[in-house]
């Protein structure tokens, strides 16, 4: 091989293990403060809850540049009226029903938006900051869909518990029945895996074995970390990759 050739190959390999290596290379800490856990309560088939979809996907910068973890739980308990939202789940509507009892509220309802495990109304500072974070989290991934997250609670943290969400952006249907007949709805922030992560005492490592990532649907890998008796979160941390 000429000696030129012989260097731009090798060059190319250096560039390709690079590559490689970069592309397997993903790690993130929380911050300071905490970042606000924002879920929406959602379903296909309510008249009410495109516009609160809308909203959500609004939340794209703040969720990037990790001022939020964002999550779309999709429930089922609208399918009677004549459409199956496909991204629903029975543990959804379980962990809504959890949320509303902490919250004393007698039912449950869609759009729900839901910030540090409150019900809440004023969409306008959901991503408001500024409070002290009580746990630390790194988060990385350690192969295409295995995840691990080192957990450090604060000294005045007696126990702690947590749960892992997959989410996914750039979903899109086209409704053909129910209250949303006609429309096409589109979605970001769609939680496809939920995992209670369980209970604990001091630190802990975390793993997750995720879902497959699904092509031209950008991924985020979540963890909130909380407060078991009043699930308000001790921190939460996101990792798009």
């Amino acid at each position: 091989m000429h000696p030129l050739l012989h260097t731009l190959a090798g060059t190319a390999m250096s560039c390709l293990a690079a590559g490689a290596l970069a592309a397997t290379a993903c790690r993130v800490e929380s911050p300071a403060n905490l970042v606000p856990v924002i879920e929406l309560y959602t379903s296909e088939g309510c008249s009410s809850c495109p516009p609160a979809d809308r909203w959500l996907s609004s939340l794209k910068p703040a969720a990037a540049s990790g001022r939020a973890v964002v999550q779309a739980f999709h429930v089922g308990y609208w399918d009677y009226i004549g459409w199956a939202d496909r991204f629903a789940s029975p543990a959804h509507t379980q962990r809504q029903r959890e949320v509303s009892a902490r919250n004393g509220l007698t039912g449950i309802y869609t759009p729900q938006l839901v910030r540090n495990g409150r019900d809440f109304k004023d969409y306008a500072q959901a991503v408001a900051g500024g409070e002290a974070a009580r746990a630390r989290i790194e988060l990385q991934r350690l192969a295409d869909d295995a995840f691990e997250a080192t957990v450090s609670p604060a000294p005045d943290v007696s126990t702690w518990s947590a749960y892992w969400t997959v989410t996914e952006n750039g979903h899109s249907s086209k409704v053909k029945a129910g209250e949303n007949q006609g429309e096409f709805l589109q979605h970001d922030f769609v939680v496809r895996q939920y995992v209670q992560a369980g209970d604990y005492r001091g630190g802990a490592k975390l793993t997750l074995r995720s879902v497959p990532a699904s092509a031209g649907h950008p991924r985020q890998v979540n963890l909130v970390v909380f407060d078991p008796r009043s699930g308000r979160p001790l921190q939460a941390l996101s990792l798009g990759c």
